[in-house]
């Protein structure tokens, strides 16, 4: 079990109180739950928000633990993957998940994740995305122009809705179905703040 440090606990708690305004009190600390619900996209699932960002570390580890818990989520549920851009350097990235997404290459999602944490490789910018996705066997001209397109352009966009929508202040975060936010700097480790996020979707699907 992979623990996160007091210092990135204690500020990750302090900037959940200050990015939720609208979040209720209660005395469990390990996630936020929203006064007012958000709007969603679907009324018959309920919806996993993955709150990521391809250059934090702490999301890379808790990635693979992620993708098997989507593999085992209730029919009545889905995961979004909402890739963050807190800045404009981070939007490059942002984009890029949804570029893969859009030529059918999810298949890279992970493997991005090993090359910047893992093989330390230098690959923020749109240019960099552009030449290690062609050395992953995707046509030049192709992640180019999905790069540049108008539906990753306004996916962006909603993206940083979301994010701002449930007062993200870090990632990685996980949003259930615009009622709840909870993290691992919230909980303590990547485990548990899956097994948190699981429960709080159980209790949105009993609702159901």
């Amino acid at each position: 079990m992979i623990k996160l440090s007091n210092t990135l606990l204690v500020s990750a708690l302090l900037s959940a109180s200050l990015a939720a305004p609208a979040a209720l009190a209660q005395q469990d600390p390990s996630y936020v739950t929203f006064s007012k619900p958000l709007a969603t996209t679907s009324a018959e699932q309920a919806e996993v928000l993955d709150f990521f960002s391809y250059t934090c570390s702490h999301c890379a580890a808790i990635a693979p633990m992620m993708q098997d818990w989507e593999k085992n989520l209730d029919d009545k549920a889905v995961m979004l993957h909402v890739p963050v851009a807190f800045n404009a350097a981070m939007e490059p990235t942002q984009k890029f998940y949804y570029a893969i997404e859009a030529l059918g290459r999810l298949d890279l999602h992970l493997p991005l994740f090993d090359a910047i944490h893992k093989e330390r490789q230098r690959i923020f910018t749109e240019e960099a995305l552009i030449d290690w996705a062609v050395k992953q066997g995707i046509e030049k001209e192709a992640i180019s122009s999905a790069m540049s397109s108008f539906s990753v352009a306004h996916k962006a966009r909603n993206a940083r809705k979301l994010t701002e929508s449930y007062g993200v202040q870090g990632t990685p975060s996980i949003g259930i179905d615009g009622r709840y936010l909870t993290s691992p700097s919230m909980t303590g480790t990547y485990e548990s703040s899956i097994q948190k996020a699981q429960e709080l979707l159980a209790k949105v699907l009993a609702e159901k």
